[in-house]
């Protein structure tokens, strides 16, 4: 099930606000407290956080979310991680106060239970790194909104590289290991250099424990131009290396002013003369590592702030559903492009056009992907 696994074409879906909170997928968790993220969750309930989270991990996704996956023909997930999954000794940051370890421990043993299901289903995985020491994009998927200091410290930057050799050890010899992500979207002010030195140890780091024909390395673009990485870990000195690029259509006015129409051409003509100018001009295959059917950002008012129109609000709801429907479709063509997809997210509380279980049992994602 698991053979010839390099430069396999991966289908797949992320298990975001897991084991990494972002406070507008999960908002039950968040009621009643001030907190944004999960460095803050962790602050302001202090001791009351741990069976809070314990609870959460072990309900929000459980091994019949990986067998419902597996049947739809999905056959990989991306699984964020924070730098705190294997407990103590990270840094401190001054976001903790006078807590020297907040973050809650245990996740390492939700995250060896999430391997197992995933062998038993037949699921790839891809373990990001998505929170880093000190945040390394001042989101709040990167552990702590507003700061963003990851690049600033020498401490921060090998504790990270620390966590990805020990997420290689220790999973080095399941066969669910597809690939291990380095950072998830690193701030696009970082210098491209620091990055590309952070990506070369962090490949040496795995590669000591698997080898490249059982697992990819996976760099993200940090939001910048492929181009900044031509010539850089190609083959044969670095073996198995994916280049990673998100793609939405609601983070910026541009793109939210946009009717149906607007946001389907973007996805289905200019992504594609995208897709097909980094096919050709990168020596690294690539995947797509985060997409939605998210148009507009009501629901994320923790991102931007402003007021924005939204052209789709006229629609009623049965063109709503065509709408989603054509937006969809328009995207996977351009992404089946790649070498691999991954929707964000699995599952979302209150938020369908993000939550791919929803997607698909509402007709705007196909039913089967195999």
């Amino acid at each position: 099930m698991f053979e010839n696994k390099y430069r396999k074409k991966l289908r797949g879906v992320n298990l975001g606000g897991w084991l990494v909170l972002e406070k507008w997928m999960t908002p039950s968790l968040f009621e009643g407290l001030a907190a944004l993220d999960e460095t803050a969750y962790c602050v302001e309930l202090g001791e009351r956080a741990g069976p809070s989270l314990k609870q959460h991990w072990n309900n929000f996704i459980t091994r019949d979310d990986f067998a419902w996956l597996a049947k739809t023909g999905i056959n990989a997930v991306r699984i964020p991680v924070g730098h705190w999954i294997f407990g103590p000794d990270y840094p401190f940051h001054a976001a903790y106060g006078s807590l020297r370890y907040p973050f809650v421990q245990g996740g390492i043993d939700i995250l060896d239970q999430a391997m197992k299901w995933a062998e038993e289903c037949g699921l790839h995985v891809v373990l990001d790194l998505h929170a880093a020491p000190g945040c390394q994009n001042g989101f709040d998927n990167g552990g702590i909104q507003n700061v963003c200091e990851w690049h600033t410290q020498s401490s921060f930057i090998d504790y990270s590289l620390t966590v990805l050799e020990r997420l290689a050890e220790r999973y080095a010899s399941s066969p669910a290991l597809h690939a291990i992500q380095t950072l998830n979207e690193p701030r696009w002010d970082i210098a491209t250099d620091l990055l590309k030195n952070y990506y070369l140890e962090a490949y040496h780091r795995i590669r000591q424990h698997c080898g490249p024909e059982n697992v990819a390395v996976v760099i993200h673009d940090g939001f910048r131009s492929y181009r900044e990485y031509q010539d850089f870990m190609n083959e044969p000195g670095y073996q198995n290396v994916v280049f990673d690029i998100h793609r939405y259509q609601c983070f910026v006015k541009e793109d939210i002013d946009l009717d149906i129409y607007g946001h389907i051409q973007k996805a289905a003509i200019d992504w594609k003369n995208e897709a097909d100018d980094i096919i050709t001009g990168s020596a690294l295959p690539v995947y797509l590592g985060e997409w939605s059917l998210g148009m507009d950002k009501n629901m994320s008012s923790l991102w931007t702030a402003g007021l924005f129109n939204h052209t789709l609000t006229a629609m009623d709801a049965v063109q709503m559903s065509i709408a989603y429907r054509a937006f969809a479709a328009a995207q996977l063509v351009t992404f089946e492009k790649y070498l691999g997809w991954f929707f964000w997210s699995y599952k979302t509380e209150t938020t369908p056009e993000w939550c791919f279980r929803e997607c698909v049992e509402r007709g705007w994602l196909p039913d089967q992907f195999a």
